[in-house]
Parts: C-alpha cells; sequence; structure tokens
C-alpha cells in the first residue's frame, strides 16, 4: 500500500475545520479530527474516497491531555505508513462581543487556552513526535485580521490571534535553521474586502465579519462556500510555504551574527 500523507486537523467537527477535513479526504489524505464532537458527513465521504478517518472527541479547553494523546498516537504509527504530515490549527473560542473588563473571566480563560494554549501545545507535540521523520512535516495556523488590527470589544480574540502569529514566526524561524524543518505558516482568510475575518462558532456554519473603509462591519453567512473557501486557504497555505522556505537563508545569516556578539560580550542577560 502507498504510503498517504497525514492532515491532523483541530475544530474539525464543523465550519472551516469540516470543510478542510472533507478537501483532504478526497485528496487521500489520513485525516486525524481534533473537535468535541464527530462529523458523520465526513465518514461517509471517507468510505467513498477509501481514506482513512479518525476522529476523536476531545476538549481543547484542556490542551494538555490532548497533546499528550496526539504524541504517544504519532509515536506508535509506523513512520513508513506516512508520506508527511500535516498539523492545522484551525480551532477557536470567540467570547462574547464587549469589553473585556466586562467578560466573565471563566470565559476569557477558556478562549485563551481554546485559541493559543492548545496551537502552541498541539504543535510542540507534533514536532517533537515527527521530527524523525523522513517525509515533510507542516503547520498551519488559521488567524484573523483581529490578530494583526485591533478592534473594540474583541480584545480576547484579537489577543489570541497576535499571540499565534508571532508563535508561528518565531516558530519558523527555528525550524529553518534545522535538518528537514517544519514549514510553519500563519494565515488569516482574505477575499476580496479591505478587512475580513472568519469566525467559527457554536452553529454549523461559518461566517465573514468584513470590515470596509468607513469602518462598517457587516457579516456574510457563506456555509454553502465553506468547500470553496477551504480549497482557497490550502493554495494560499501552500504558496506561503515558499516565503517560510526563503526566511531560511535569514535565519542563517542572524545565526552567524549572534555567534559573533556573543563571542564579544558573552551571555546575554534578559533579566533587565
Amino acid at each position: 500500500m502507498t504510503p498517504s500523507h497525514l492532515t491532523i486537523i483541530t475544530g474539525a467537527s464543523r465550519g472551516l475545520g469540516a470543510a478542510l477535513a472533507a478537501q483532504r479526504l478526497r485528496e487521500g489524505h489520513q485525516v486525524l479530527g481534533l473537535a468535541r464532537g464527530s462529523q458523520p458527513a465526513l465518514v461517509g465521504l471517507a468510505a467513498t474516497q477509501h481514506a482513512t478517518l479518525v476522529q476523536w472527541p476531545v476538549d481543547l479547553a484542556n490542551p494538555g491531555p490532548v497533546a499528550a494523546q496526539l504524541a504517544a498516537w504519532l509515536a506508535a504509527r509506523p513512520r513508513q505508513a506516512t508520506a508527511g504530515a500535516t498539523l492545522i490549527n484551525n480551532a477557536a473560542l470567540v467570547t462574547r462581543p464587549g469589553p473585556a473588563a466586562e467578560t466573565d473571566l471563566e470565559e476569557i480563560a477558556q478562549a485563551l487556552r481554546v485559541g493559543l494554549e492548545a496551537t502552541v501545545v498541539l504543535t510542540a507535540a507534533f514536532l517533537h513526535a515527527t521530527r524523525g521523520w523522513a517525509g515533510p512535516r507542516k503547520v498551519l495556523n488559521i488567524s484573523s485580521g483581529l490578530g494583526r488590527r485591533a478592534m473594540a470589544g474583541s480584545a480576547v480574540y484579537c489577543a489570541a490571534k497576535a499571540g499565534v502569529d508571532h508563535f508561528s514566526r518565531a516558530l519558523a524561524l527555528e525550524e529553518a535553521a534545522l535538518p528537514n524543518g517544519a514549514k510553519v505558516v500563519s494565515l488569516y482568510p482574505d477575499l476580496t474586502v479591505d478587512e475580513v475575518q472568519y469566525l467559527v462558532n457554536d452553529s454549523e456554519s461559518v461566517y465573514l465579519v468584513a470590515q470596509d473603509q468607513g469602518g462598517a462591519v457587516a457579516g456574510h453567512h457563506i456555509a454553502g462556500h465553506a468547500r470553496q473557501f477551504a480549497c482557497a486557504q490550502l493554495q494560499h497555505a501552500k504558496d506561503e510555504e515558499h516565503a517560510v522556505e526563503g526566511r531560511r537563508n535569514e535565519m542563517h545569516i542572524a545565526s552567524q551574527h549572534q555567534d559573533q556578539r556573543h563571542h564579544a560580550h558573552g551571555h546575554v542577560d534578559l533579566r533587565g
């Protein structure tokens, strides 16, 4: 049997996550979905495509045990059964719009655990467990325009997505310095408006929130277009890999400069 690519997707039971999982199954990938519930439609699709689908019911608001489970599962897999592996961190939890100071504290904590902490610990577990794999390894972190542009009433979501973006940048530099390091990309969906972000909430659909030049905000229901949207994001991620590859030389130059500075000044004390 020819080895196939393994794709792990968080929030895979609905919205964009389910659309991404469906697209990967159609491409013949092995898919592991991590979400609070399963998606029956994906089971039927996997059967018709003769693809492998595994769905874990997990609580990403408590990501430590999920990351440990993922690490153990990956370590137990025969390496020859997988041609490569991709982790797509798609899950997010959006707090109710309003000032952070007026938001329930546990709601804030859960949003940060799902949106940021889960991304960090799952990525670390994934990269460590697959470090010796011969095939290509990729991490795609789904972000938002609100990770780059602040918006009142969404401070917690802005913080989570900004953290995801900066984590991805730093991690890309780390992996670029390693032999067969993983490609790491953080991207947010944009269509034809100036500022676009998607929010996956407790409904079965994906919603777009677009801010035009005048500052007006409008919601767009795109449940019927989720699959096309997912395909566009996968292609965008493939294009972004070239930019990540180009940072390898930058990392090499920066490393040389850092070594020279250390030789000249000894260790760097960051305690202030």
